[in-house]
């Protein structure tokens, strides 16, 4: 011991151990009878969260599963969902969470791709006849939550005797990512702890306990680590089961919440809520915005009206988020796609093909490292040797500094528009076109073009009872943008494909539009 080394004694993991489970139980031993989650007119407290997910980890143990064995979660966001997830971590098995609304294709495909052992099932989407048939199908143990019955039931609800490592396996997470097939993401007990503590130092939660919202889903990794962030701080989380503009205001005023987490069209529906300004939202002291642009105009409005700070953070599955964040002192002193600066967890860099590390002005890829890196891709070690090349983890996006020091966002690489021998980020001229005031959202690809290379083409969603002619688009555009950048066509649709987190999944328009040029020839 005394030339530095590593102990070895067998203890030493125990004593040391980082692990998921250990968050909630220690948060108990010090927030014990303060409000843990929320649910409607239901508040668990941290002791009693503690407990039932102490009683349902002896369950799933009773069942004869052991270390490393893989438990599914089908669930939209609820206190039953948190106590099975916890109860999970606590039994040191592998928690596998489902996007809801994946087709039932995708859902059993996960299911077999992460060899799952066991399915916790939300018994409200038994509701939809093709989970039915799907769950009827499958030949693993089935947990269901909701309804009446607790989970765990007559077990003991003091915490398993599990020895857990922090580098062991905890999370599976498929990406439902905006560019093509979906991938089992890794993570450890301590890459996911080790962005907690700095996402409670960059979020500013106080001693006295805060109030989070809840309603993105838990199973997407945003929405997840400001759960648990929440727990390790004090905070309750107010649960529920999606985004409904009134609902969350109600709940705000309710509840008295501090801090929401949200996307920008979020937002923006609170804005136009016809209850907004006789609501109370005079408790919220931060909103956090992510996976999409803020335009100026909308960004004033909501600063005015919702809430006196905002700050985007961003990060991936595969860096668990937040890893960067454009602070609430730096949104009125520039405008643009800026993702601000690396949090505290995690370095940040824009990097060359050839691996060199860029200065200011310089385009490159964004490129992260950090405790928060995932272990890897699961069942697939040429994509994570591809993703870790030169020593750094790969975003896939494009960036730049600016002199400041401040991170730009430029555009997915694949999304980068090759156009007549000009390069154009569509997320450019997608904020161009969110500024015009019928348009809800837009989204912009390239599209196959004999003349062009790829054609600069923007699908949008134009607000109920708006009209806008492409003319009026192209004179918009052409006041903000260069000739070459502006959209050789804009087409109008009455939805774009989404993720259950309201990003535009655009290889799916990119994939149902291939010939659209070809077809006007």
């Amino acid at each position: 011991m005394g030339n530095g080394s590593v102990p070895e004694s067998p203890g030493y993991q125990r004593i040391s151990r980082i692990a998921l489970g250990d968050v909630l139980h220690r948060a108990a031993r010090r927030f014990g009878d303060r409000a843990a989650v929320i649910e409607g007119d239901l508040r668990l407290t941290f002791k009693a969260l503690d407990s039932a997910s102490n009683r349902f980890a002896h369950a799933l143990l009773a069942q004869g599963m052991s270390a490393g064995d893989r438990v599914a979660m089908l669930c939209e966001n609820s206190a039953q969902m948190v106590i099975a997830m916890f109860g999970v971590y606590k039994a040191g098995l592998v928690w596998v969470p489902i996007n809801t609304a994946l087709a039932v294709d995708a859902i059993r495909f996960i299911l077999d791709h992460a060899e799952a052992r066991h399915l916790i099932i939300d018994a409200q989407l038994l509701a939809r006849e093709l989970v039915h048939d799907l769950v009827r199908s499958l030949g693993v143990p089935l947990t269901f939550c909701g309804g009446e019955a607790e989970l765990g039931a007559g077990q003991p609800d003091t915490p398993p005797e599990v020895p857990i490592d922090g580098r062991d396996l905890v999370q599976i997470m498929y990406t439902s990512g905006t560019t093509g097939p979906q991938k089992g993401v890794m993570h450890s007990h301590a890459s996911i702890h080790s962005v907690l503590m700095s996402n409670l130092v960059e979020f500013g939660t106080g001693p006295d306990g805060d109030v989070y919202s809840c309603h993105l889903p838990l199973f997407h990794v945003g929405q997840h680590v400001v759960l648990l962030s929440a727990l390790l701080g004090g905070a309750a989380s107010v649960l529920m089961r999606g985004f409904d503009a009134g609902e969350l205001l109600k709940a705000i005023a309710r509840h008295r919440i501090n801090l929401v987490v949200g996307l920008p069209m979020m937002y923006r529906a609170l804005l136009d809520h016809p209850r907004r300004a006789s609501t109370d939202l005079s408790s919220l002291r931060l909103c956090i915005y992510a996976m999409a642009p803020m335009s100026k105009p909308l960004l004033m409005r909501l600063l005015d009206s919702i809430c006196p700070r905002f700050a985007l953070c961003s990060g991936q599955t595969e860096m668990y988020t937040a890893a960067t964040i454009f602070r609430p002192e730096q949104q009125l002193k520039r405008f643009g796609a800026y993702w601000g600066v690396a949090t505290l967890v995690n370095e940040l860099g824009v990097m060359a093909e050839d691996g060199r590390l860029l200065g200011p002005g310089e385009v490159g890829e964004i490129v992260y490292r950090g405790p928060n890196l995932m272990l890897g891709y699961y069942k697939d070690p040429e994509a994570t040797a591809h993703a870790w090349r030169f020593g750094w983890h790969h975003s896939g996006d494009l960036g730049q500094w600016d002199e400041d020091g401040e991170l730009l966002f430029l555009d997915r690489i694949k999304d980068m528009i090759k156009t007549g021998g000009e390069n154009v980020p569509s997320i450019k001229v997608e904020d161009v076109l969110l500024r015009h005031p019928a348009v809800r959202n837009a989204a912009v690809i390239g599209l196959p073009h004999e003349r062009w290379g790829e054609a600069i083409t923007a699908f949008l969603l134009v607000d109920a009872g708006q009209q806008v002619t492409s003319a009026e688009l192209h004179a918009h555009c052409r006041q903000h943008l260069g000739r070459f950048e502006v959209p050789k066509e804009f087409v109008q649709l009455p939805a774009l494909p989404v993720t259950s987190t309201g990003k535009v999944q655009k290889f799916e328009l990119r994939r149902s539009h291939l010939h659209h040029y070809e077809e006007q020839a």
